[in-house]
């Protein structure tokens, strides 16, 4: 590395601040060009009326992936995204006549209390589950998640293969919950997690059940003032090492000449660089940012449109006239039809029951809603364009409406929501599409399938241009906020190695 080398970052999101921060603090010079006024890609915020509302992700779990880039510069990450933990972590509602419902926490005696009130075997099977996860877990974490592919000996070697037979992926996450937990309740309420990053518990690899787990054994978690608390910390510490963040400054292309990057394209100026980070969603990058198939390498137009990816949301903000003591800060609402919302989800048919997850963050933020108001943040998962048999319009926006609200009626004290929002914004796939190029409107990017996993993912070192890397959740090791944070971790550490060893050429 030469003193003060300059890196081009495209994205300010979680990935591209994650590689940022650490290669800032390692002696590179990184500018970061965003094409938003604020940091965090789709850890957006948006204020309306005195309400704020996260844009995108809510849930902090694995707190310390959060911390981890505050401590490793120095500084106390409570200065910069305080963390209170939720205890319950939150409800759970299966629909139904009545709807049942169930207080989740992550302490142990309230979780076998609730186990053991379904039957003994439901007890010991969770248990069993715990122990089982755990250990992939580990397994995961250091084999898997925490490490690069560069290249196919990585992954087929010996010790790979073995601890791969370790992590039993063959299996969904659906079917290993129910080898573990006879009672259906309880195996969906610990498997539709998978949600999170996108992928059906019916088809997602079982390792996604460690989500849960993770869920259980470090809790849940709310920064104060929101999951764009965040983005604005990792951004301010970014700032404060002396990097520099363009905003509103979309990047054309990124420029290649030989193999070799050489800049980007930014308007009608050019910004040089030899080495070139895009924390754009990787399919957009390789579609619209990089031009000719040579540098794409396999990831041509035709790979990138065959591909599987996760599911899209739908989203309701709403600014609520009241407040509402019976809820919880996250609330779960679970289909009739578990097996029927899921393959509605991913054929592309409308949903006729869907499953719904409500956030209202002024249970414990006072900050995010106007004093006797209430910020709700109501999603439901949804097609992804490429696959939808439908067009996101108003009549489709209003159609889920109706069924969001005739479903909230049965909460406590949401008898008469409709009467009582008077600030209104929606999200639908067009708008992951437009505002953050995510490709189709995927919300959590590529599917993480079997074969769209480790090194079936788009690795952080591209394949066939020298100085290019890539971040984000279409990247290995894929989706969900700390694993974005993990995946910047090691677009950073390849970036350093090429630097110490062969310059950053091609595979």
């Amino acid at each position: 590395m030469t003193a003060k080398e300059r890196i081009a970052i495209i994205g300010a999101g979680i990935g591209g601040l994650s590689a940022a921060i650490r290669l800032q603090h390692a002696g590179y010079q990184v500018e970061i060009f965003e094409k938003e006024s604020l940091p965090g890609g789709k850890m957006n915020q948006m204020a309306v009326d005195g309400y704020t509302f996260d844009v995108g992700p809510t849930i902090v779990m694995w707190p310390e992936a959060y911390r981890e880039l505050f401590t490793l510069t120095g500084r106390d990450p409570e200065d910069y995204i305080p963390m209170q933990k939720l205890t319950p972590m939150y409800d759970v509602f299966f629909k139904g006549d009545p709807y049942r419902h169930y207080s989740v926490s992550n302490d142990l005696t309230d979780l076998m209390a609730l186990m053991e009130s379904k039957d003994p075997q439901t007890a010991l099977g969770f248990l069993q589950y715990l122990a089982e996860m755990f250990e992939r877990y580990q397994v995961a974490m250091d084999h898997f998640i925490r490490r690069p592919f560069r290249h196919k000996s990585d992954m087929y070697n010996p010790s790979m293969i073995v601890n791969a037979f370790k992590l039993k992926t063959f299996d969904s996450a659906e079917h290993m919950m129910a080898k573990f937990i006879p009672n259906k309740d309880i195996q969906q309420l610990m498997a539709f997690q998978t949600l999170y990053i996108g992928v059906s518990p019916k088809n997602g690899p079982s390792l996604y059940n460690m989500i849960p787990m993770i869920e259980l054994l470090y809790g849940i978690h709310y920064v104060k003032g929101g999951m764009h608390t965040v983005a604005k910390g990792f951004a301010q510490l970014f700032e404060e090492l002396g990097g520099v963040i363009h905003y509103n400054t979309p990047v054309d292309k990124i420029l290649i000449d030989n193999q070799q990057v050489n800049g980007l394209q930014v308007g009608d100026q050019f910004i040089p660089s030899k080495k070139v980070i895009s924390n754009a969603d990787f399919p957009y990058t390789m579609k619209h940012l990089i031009d000719g198939d040579l540098n794409r390498g396999k990831y041509t137009a035709k790979k990138i449109d065959q591909m599987d990816y996760s599911c899209s949301c739908l989203v309701f903000y709403w600014g609520v006239d009241g407040t509402f003591k019976d809820l919880q800060t996250h609330t779960f609402i679970i289909s009739e039809d578990l097996d029927d919302n899921m393959a509605r989800i991913f054929d592309g048919r409308l949903i006729d029951n869907p499953s719904m997850y409500l956030h209202i963050p002024s249970q414990v933020d006072e900050t995010r809603a106007p004093e006797g108001k209430s910020s709700f943040y109501l999603l439901m998962p949804i097609s992804e364009l490429g696959t939808a048999q439908y067009d996101f319009d108003e009549s489709t926006v209003q159609f889920y409406k109706e069924k969001a609200l005739a479903t909230l009626a049965n909460l406590p004290g949401l008898e008469n929501l409709e009467s009582q929002i008077e600030v209104e914004r929606v999200f639908t796939p067009n708008d992951y599409e437009s505002h953050f190029n995510a490709f189709r409107g995927a919300t959590f990017g590529l599917q993480p399938t079997l074969m769209q996993s480790n090194h079936f993912r788009p690795q952080s070192k591209a394949e066939n241009v020298s100085g290019l890397y890539f971040t984000g959740s279409s990247t290995h090791p894929g989706a969900g906020v700390p694993t974005v944070i993990e995946g910047g971790k090691i677009c950073a550490s390849e970036l350093m190695l090429d630097d110490k060893t062969d310059g950053g050429k091609t595979r």
